[in-house]
């Protein structure tokens, strides 16, 4: 008896390899990764500033403790890693809505992305010596 269907090879002509995309560990994925990483980071922070700023209607004495905690060096570093995420969310959140509005912006997500990343260091230049300064009693 013979069956009209072939019989299943293994051949190298029968994988099928994926098309590609833009996410294979370049840019763009290494910026999504970021994108939500800074959401998580400043969703958290949203989170504790409501919670303490409530704390004022609970007992004024346990919110002053809690505000003065905040004056120590290591909030100061928490404080600059807050700044950071918010300029990397905000950029790279412009360059995804350039990118998705935009053919010109989709053709070069590589330079855009290295664009995301060349202002959050001009910024984070500028706002970290004058922060550290600050909070580790310079000027």
């Amino acid at each position: 008896m013979q069956c009209d269907s072939p019989s299943p090879k293994t051949t190298k002509e029968s994988y099928v390899t994926p098309a590609p995309t833009l996410y294979r560990g370049h840019e763009g994925m290494w910026m999504w990764l970021v994108h939500r990483a800074t959401g998580v980071a400043i969703f958290f922070f949203l989170l504790i500033h409501v919670t303490d700023t409530a704390l004022v209607r609970v007992s004024p004495e346990a919110y002053n403790e809690v505000i003065d905690s905040y004056k120590t060096p290591i909030y100061g570093l928490i404080e600059a890693g807050l700044v950071a995420a918010i300029i990397l969310h905000a950029f790279n959140g412009l360059r995804i809505i350039a990118v998705d509005n935009s053919t010109w912006a989709l053709r070069h997500q590589r330079k855009l992305a290295w664009a995301v990343w060349v202002i959050f260091v001009v910024l984070m230049a500028g706002f970290l010596p004058r922060h550290l300064m600050h909070v580790f009693g310079g000027a």
